[in-house]
């Protein structure tokens, strides 16, 4: 097994995981397409977009870069979680990879140049071929992220060498890119701290930073579950819902249903769930919310409701959209818990039933969230609750550490303090 193999394969942890291979295809088809001939589009695709392209863009500015704080994000939500800290610590900039598509932010973030990463592709085949010595099944199955991933931790490593920024803050402990800048920046001795930004999943990555600020105890049972935790712990709760735990509702009356989907929702029963609530429920306003990878036309099919209405994720933080709910209905997402931070009634709804993968995060399990096994099932519990709806955010305590501490709704407070006294240590 060679050195470049070892790194690798740590880099692609989640998903070359067993576990991952293991997901539904829905969900694995969010990060690659289930069909080989997509793939092999994707990676073309990738190598005229990304390899060849970024060769004629000069998109990096030392001046915003040398000896900084770096505030590393993969997505607009990493931007998101991290942006408390913009404020509170001066010496701050937020860094994305070149081409890194970070939403409504892109033009916030300062890039690090990736024209370098063409230079080592030659070591695709013999990494090709020892992944399919060692993890053969989930090397054909994710070939086109195992060909993205090949370049980012030998640049980031000269660039991390160059700039030597005084730490590193991720909001994403899975992505390739950002596991290739964790080993960079531990080959380079440079600090490394982690902030939660989402819930967590007993496939992810161990927990390998010198600081990682997790929200509550269920991630840290979870990451405990997933290897041994290197560095210092603390449990800070979300920052990111910090300025809006003033809008928890505490209304009697369900008015809004909010329905959360995603990528591994099929089209027809979310389409189902909608049009069925919109018509039971001609009192109250339904307001879907796709995922913001999702590029679904449901507004066009479902436009004709009155009390229907639409979120758009790619511009309307998850809060905002949360802030006008009383119920919230949703799958196999980490938007459960958010809701529930502000008091609005989650209930876990599978709007996928050819696939089974239920409870994925544990929320009905540790009794965060209601479930609702069929749409009767759930017609009858808003019928029974609207004028009477449960108030649930207690029920966050176990995920969110500072729920009815003297912290609640200071996670950002809290969280700036470890920081400042980690990177100043």
């Amino acid at each position: 097994m060679s050195k470049w193999y070892a790194i690798y394969s740590n880099i692609l942890h989640l998903h070359f995981s067993e576990g991952f291979y293991n997901l539904p295809e829905s969900a694995k088809n969010a990060v690659s397409p289930a069909s080989p001939i997509k793939r092999l589009l994707k990676m073309a695709g990738y190598t005229l977009v990304r390899l060849i392209g970024n060769l004629f863009k000069k998109v990096e500015q030392p001046q915003k870069l040398q000896g900084k704080v770096w505030l590393y994000v993969v997505s607009q939500n990493n931007y998101d979680s991290l942006r408390f800290l913009k404020d509170g610590l001066p010496n701050a900039v937020f860094v994305a990879g070149q081409s890194k598509e970070i939403g409504k932010y892109n033009q916030a973030v300062a890039r690090i140049s990736l024209r370098r990463k063409v230079l080592y592709y030659y070591k695709f085949f013999p990494l090709y071929f020892q992944f399919i010595k060692y993890k053969k099944l989930s090397t054909n199955r994710f070939t086109d992220i195992l060909y993205d991933a090949i370049g980012f931790y030998e640049v980031y490593l000269s660039k991390l060498q160059k700039y030597k920024p005084a730490a590193i803050v991720f909001a994403n402990d899975h992505n390739a890119d950002a596991r290739a800048m964790l080993l960079a920046a531990k080959a380079a001795g440079i600090k490394t701290a982690y902030i939660q930004h989402a819930s967590i999943s007993p496939i992810f990555p161990p927990l390998d930073y010198d600081l990682s600020l997790l929200e509550g105890q269920d991630a840290l049972d979870k990451y405990k579950l997933c290897g041994a935790i290197t560095g210092r712990v603390e449990l800070v709760g979300m920052p990111k819902a910090d300025t809006f735990i003033k809008y928890r509702t505490y209304n009697q009356s369900i008015k809004s249903i909010g329905v959360g989907c995603n990528l591994m929702d099929a089209t027809e029963e979310i389409i189902a769930l909608a049009s069925q609530l919109a018509n039971d429920f001609p009192e109250v306003t339904v307001i879907l919310r796709p995922h913001p990878r999702d590029n679904r036309d449901f507004e066009k099919i479902l436009g004709s409701y009155p009390n229907t209405r639409f979120s758009d994720s790619r511009q309307v933080p998850t809060f905002d959209f949360l802030k006008d709910l009383d119920v919230l209905l949703s799958g196999n997402s980490g938007i459960h818990l958010e809701a529930v931070l502000l008091n609005v009634w989650s209930i876990y709804f599978n709007m996928n039933r050819s696939e089974k993968l239920h409870d994925y995060y544990g929320f009905i399990q540790k009794g965060l969230i209601d479930e609702a096994a069929t749409y009767g099932q759930l017609q009858s519990m808003l019928q029974q609750n609207l004028t009477n709806r449960p108030h649930v955010y207690k029920r966050a305590q176990y995920f969110n550490a500072v729920i009815g501490s003297p912290y609640d709704g200071k996670s950002s407070e809290l969280a700036l303090k470890h920081l400042k006294e980690f990177i100043n240590s």
